[in-house]
């Protein structure tokens, strides 16, 4: 191994501290009995067990899920707030925390550096958003709540499988078609809010509402299941780049950052369950 390729080495001067000891032709002893120190040192060191990523200030897969789980908890008690504090208020804080998420979502996007301040209060702000949906769903067809919760968690749960198990990555030619696919779905969105704002469609939910021709299907239900598709191999890729993290040794602070995606995509995985389930009840 080269002297500089270990930190124990770098910025030490062995040959001259050698010459010096010849040229004065005494301290050998010392010399030699510091050598056999540093060796044990040496020998001790590295029969130690490796340092862990703990100790190095390294993400972890349990930092991830430490801070994911707190990100999720702050979620919920934002939910809480519309859903049994004050019910009154439920759309305009629906509203408040829409449009408060979708800013600190641009930003803890766009920010170089985590900030896990930020990371917590767009989590508040989106809980606010889901706390607000979720009871103007549940006034109109009681059960949806659960219903939209345990198909998050049973997607969660089969997309982290698949993922383990190696059957499904995110590979390159994955991801092209990922890009082009919610670019697309994006676009949808957009122009059907549009259609739906200035009165175009008259459906609860705009061109989801209606059916395809020639059949009872809403163009809700396949766009729907489309999306949940999107947002299950976005889990994927954010699965890809924490595992990625962890492999290559990533600062601590960047856990942060995948609790940040994961919480982004969880939020997104339930909303898109939640209208479907909403489409699929619409005559109940």
């Amino acid at each position: 191994m080269a002297l500089g390729g270990n930190p124990v080495f770098n910025g030490k001067t062995f040959r001259s501290a050698t010459r010096g000891n010849q040229m004065a032709g005494y301290g050998t002893a010392t010399y030699a009995g510091q050598t056999i120190a540093n060796q044990q040192q040496l020998e001790h060191m590295y029969n130690q067990p490796s340092a862990g990523p703990a100790q190095t200030g390294r993400m972890t897969f349990d930092d991830v899920i430490v801070k994911t789980l707190l990100c999720l908890g702050v979620v919920l008690l934002g939910a809480a707030v519309p859903a049994f504090l004050v019910p009154g208020l439920a759309v305009p804080l629906m509203v408040v925390g829409a449009l408060g998420g979708f800013v600190l979502g641009l930003v803890n996007s766009f920010k170089r550096e985590p900030s896990p301040a930020l990371i917590l209060a767009y989590a508040g702000l989106e809980g606010l958003f889901l706390g607000g949906l979720t009871m103007f769903f549940e006034a109109i067809w009681p059960g949806i709540a659960l219903q939209a919760l345990t198909g998050t968690l049973i997607v969660f749960g089969v997309t982290l499988a698949l993922f383990k198990s190696g059957k499904v990555r995110a590979t390159p030619k994955a991801m092209k078609f990922f890009m082009i696919a919610i670019v697309s779905y994006a676009l949808f969105s957009l122009v059907n809010l549009g259609m739906m704002v200035f009165g175009v469609t008259d459906g609860m939910f705009g061109v989801r509402s209606a059916d395809i021709p020639g059949t009872n299907i809403p163009f809700g239900v396949v766009i729907g299941l489309f999306a949940i598709g999107l947002a299950a191999f976005s889990l994927i890729i954010d699965f890809t780049s924490i595992s990625e993290g962890v492999r290559h040794g990533a600062p601590q602070k960047y856990s942060w950052t995948a609790a940040f995606g994961l919480t982004v995509t969880l939020v997104w995985l339930y909303v898109e369950i939640l209208r479907l389930l909403a489409i699929l009840r619409g005559d109940d």
